[in-house]
Order: C-alpha cells, then sequence, then structure tokens
C-alpha cells in the first residue's frame, strides 16, 4: 500500500478498548490552574531532563496566558511526536522528575498533561505549523515506520528532501501503535499522529518488508541516503520445554495482538505468569489485570532491586495486584494442548553475583497463559548485510551526534541504534539523524578541488 495519508480505520471491538486512559485530559480549567503554579525556572532543569530539549517553561507559560495555540507550536517545534510522547513518556524519571517542586517536597507541575492538552488542541482543530522545504531533489529510504522514522521523515520534508518511509506491518507507528500500554496509548491515537505529521508530505508504504519485498541493496542504489529505524527484532526466548504450548507467547507479540486484532480474546484465562522484571512485563501483568484476568503472577529470577523496571510502575502493578514472586528461574511450560502452569527452579545469588540452584526446590504456577517478556531479538543478520554498517553490543553503530554509520549512505536512530530507550528518545534520534543527513547531503553539493600537476 502506498498512500501520502495514510489514515487507517481500526475495528472498535479490540480488547485494548476495555483499559480506559489512567492520565485523561486536562479540562480547561485544570489546565491553566496547574499552568500557573508553574515557577519559570531561568535555568529549567525539565528542559534538561528531556530528550528534545522541548522549553518546557515557554509552553506553560503560554498556555497560562490563554496562547495554547503558541503552546502547542513551542512542543512540535522541538518533538514532532509531542502528542504521543506527552502520554507515554515516564515523567517521573524525566521532566516532572526534575521539577523543583520534588525539592519542596510538593507535587511536580503535571508537565505530561499539559503537553498533552496543547497539543490535542492542535490536534482538535487540524493546526499545521511546518511546511514542505523547497524541493533540493534528494531523495531518502527510511526503513521502520515506527517514531524515530516518522520523525526523521517530518524534519528532512522539512528541508526539502523526499521521504518514503517502508514499514512491513499494515499499519505505521511501530510500538506506539502496537506495542504501547493502552492505558497510555490506544492504537487509533497513535495513527491519529501519523496522520497529522504526514500531513507536511512525505509518503509511507506499509506491506513493505526490506530484505523481504524489497532489497537493501536497492535502497542504496536508488535512493541519496537510508535511515535504519528498524526498532528491536522477535521475542526472545527462553530455550526450555513446552514453550512452544500455545497459551505461552512472548510479550511484544502478545501486545500486539491484544491491542490490534479484534479476533484475540481472553476467555478461560483465570490464572496469567508473566515472566521478566523490566517495563514491559509490568506493562503486560497490569494490562492483564485490566482486562478482568484475577490473578496475575510476575515471577522474575532475581530480586526487586535488582528489577529494571521503573520503580514508579512497578509500584503502581502492586498497588493494583499484581503479585510477585522472586528468585525463581524459568524451567519448563506445563500443558498439553494447552498452557496449564509454569515450572520455575527456586535460585539464589551465590558467588559474585551468579545465581545458583537451591537443590530440590521447584514452584509451579498455575496459569492459562504465560506472557515471556525478557527481551527481543537484535537484528544482527539485517544489519551486517549493508556494507560498512557495525553492530556491536546489539546496536547499530551511530555516530550520536549525526546518526551516521560506517556507510556514508546510512544512518539510524531509534531502538535499533540505542538499545531500547523509549519514544521520546526515538523522535530525537530521528531529528538529529535527519540533520546529519541534510549536512552530508551539503558535503556532496560542495565543489571539489581539482588538483592539476604539471609535469
Amino acid at each position: 500500500m502506498s498512500d501520502t495519508s495514510v489514515r487507517i480505520d481500526l475495528p472498535a471491538n479490540r480488547l485494548e478498548r476495555q483499559i480506559p486512559d489512567l492520565k485523561p485530559p486536562l479540562s480547561e480549567a485544570s489546565a491553566l490552574a496547574e499552568a500557573n503554579r508553574c515557577l519559570y525556572c531561568y535555568d529549567a532543569p525539565c528542559i534538561q531532563a528531556c530528550p528534545t530539549a522541548i522549553n518546557i517553561p515557554e509552553f506553560i507559560k503560554r498556555i497560562a496566558t490563554g496562547n495554547t495555540k503558541g503552546a502547542a507550536k513551542t512542543i512540535l517545534e522541538s518533538n514532532i511526536l509531542g502528542h504521543s510522547c506527552a502520554r507515554v513518556c515516564p515523567v517521573e524519571v524525566l521532566c516532572a522528575g526534575a521539577c523543583v517542586y520534588n525539592d519542596k517536597e510538593e507535587p511536580p507541575i503535571m508537565i505530561g498533561r499539559l503537553q498533552r492538552y496543547a497539543t490535542q488542541y492542535a490536534y482538535d482543530r487540524n493546526l499545521q505549523f511546518f511546511k514542505k522545504g523547497a524541493p533540493t531533489g534528494r531523495k531518502i529510504a527510511l526503513v521502520g515506520g515506527g517514531p524515530a522514522s516518522v520523525a526523521a521523515a517530518h524534519e528532512l520534508t522539512r528541508l526539502g528532501h523526499a521521504c518514503t518511509v517502508l514499514e512491513g506491518r499494515a499499519t505505521p507507528g511501530g510500538l506506539n501503535t502496537t506495542g504501547v500500554a493502552p492505558y497510555k496509548l490506544h492504537a487509533e491515537d497513535s495513527l491519529e499522529e501519523i496522520a497529522y505529521v504526514q500531513q507536511i508530505g512525505f509518503e509511507i508504504k506499509t506491506n513493505t518488508w526490506v530484505g523481504k519485498d524489497v532489497a537493501i541493496e536497492s535502497l542504496l542504489a536508488d535512493y541519496d541516503a537510508v535511515f535504519l529505524g528498524i526498532g528491536l527484532g522477535a521475542d526472545s526466548r527462553l530455550g526450555i520445554p513446552g514453550e512452544d504450548t500455545p497459551g505461552c507467547t512472548g510479550a511484544v507479540a502478545w501486545i500486539e495482538r491484544m491491542k490490534n486484532e479484534p479476533s484475540y480474546k481472553l476467555e478461560g484465562v483465570t490464572h496469567a505468569v508473566v515472566v521478566g522484571g523490566g517495563n514491559t512485563a509490568i506493562d503486560v501483568a497490569r494490562e492483564l489485570l485490566h482486562l478482568g484476568v484475577p490473578c496475575v503472577s510476575m515471577a522474575y529470577r532475581r530480586d526487586e532491586k535488582d528489577m529494571s523496571g521503573y520503580v514508579h510502575e512497578l509500584a503502581a502493578a502492586k498497588k493494583e495486584g499484581v503479585r510477585l514472586e522472586f528468585r525463581l528461574q524459568p524451567k519448563a511450560v506445563v500443558g498439553g494442548d494447552r498452557v496449564t502452569g509454569m515450572t520455575f527452579q527456586v535460585v539464589k545469588p551465590g558467588e559474585g553475583g551468579k545465581l545458583v540452584p537451591v537443590e530440590g526446590a521447584e514452584v509451579t504456577l498455575p496459569a492459562e497463559l504465560v506472557v515471556v517478556a525478557t527481551g527481543q531479538e537484535k537484528l544482527e543478520a539485517f544489519v551486517k548485510a549493508i556494507p560498512g554498517v557495525g553492530f556491536e553490543k546489539g546496536r547499530v553503530v551511530a555516530d550520536k551526534r549525526t546518526g551516521a554509520t560506517g556507510h556514508p549512505k546510512v544512518f539510524a536512530g531509534g531502538d535499533c541504534a540505542n538499545g531500547a530507550k523509549e519514544v521520546v528518545n526515538a523522535a530525537a534520534e530521528g531529528k538529529v539523524a535527519a540533520l546529519g543527513i541534510d549536512a552530508y547531503f551539503q558535503t556532496l553539493s560542495q565543489p571539489q578541488e581539482i588538483s592539476v600537476i604539471i609535469k
């Protein structure tokens, strides 16, 4: 499918629609009251904490003075994906976490909700602040339709370059569409953002897998530059018996089905086990509870202090009723035609922090659904097939200042380059790479020195 204005209507009867927004939009009165709490700090630690460096005091001041349109422009100038970031960003550890009110032991400014208020104002009125630049004749292919590629395509289009985003799935948006917890962002809201941003005039081709439907060699030959915003691969596997039993699934695959497939249901699931201790595991556990599963357990091989998930997210999960099980190493998925449980080896810390089994100690947790949230595979083979592009420690090797890789035409950003950070990091890196690509084009247009050797 090729469309310069992607608008996709998702079926309403998807499971994610049963999960309400945990931070609903602010009313005008609430937004004005909250904006007037801001101290407009001269050193603005909130700006420093934002990966896209939004001028937070400025946009809040504009809300307080009734200039909501101006507030939206301030946000989108720095982060064109500011609408989704207002909802999915872990503000508790970013902008709001840096708010000076924390030092006063008072609630920090609700920066994310004020940002959502301003950007929703612009969306409701379809206020467009940016235009396509004068054509330069340069073409860029952007592989992957997630936040990094969309942010890069928007910035490049502003600079006058022609952009084509290639997305393998039927819907663009990356994890914003397929992987974000519904209580933060529903899939249709992600698609609304894509449609809004795309109005500047870049192309999106969905159902187009690079490496399958089109060769990377063709992109390198046909385009002036290629941006890799490919994210990460499929869910990692545990490599234990029974892992292929129906009812055992990877977390990313499960979230995508729950968010996007109207046929997917949870009938008969009274017990669920989520394996892992990161933010994805916490999200899945909370989602299952919100969808009515009575008993949801998170099983983690170490202790609570070792979990990589955000403290505030884990606290919310515990408050909602997620059961935490520690020092459990997955051993086998139990069941025949369907999953009935999961067996774990009880472990303890040994010498050097290495986990060692507790002899004779096993635990089996009942479950009709097992969701494995232990990470995603890295797309090493795909990346290493591109001449000159490095791949180290599970990441594409890219210059953080420009997004440049070892191939002069290839740039990268987002999860494939940062190892899996936040949407706001992907947006920031997409914009950085766009400016890096533009700078690369400038070098191509410079006249070359001609040396004449006289014999």
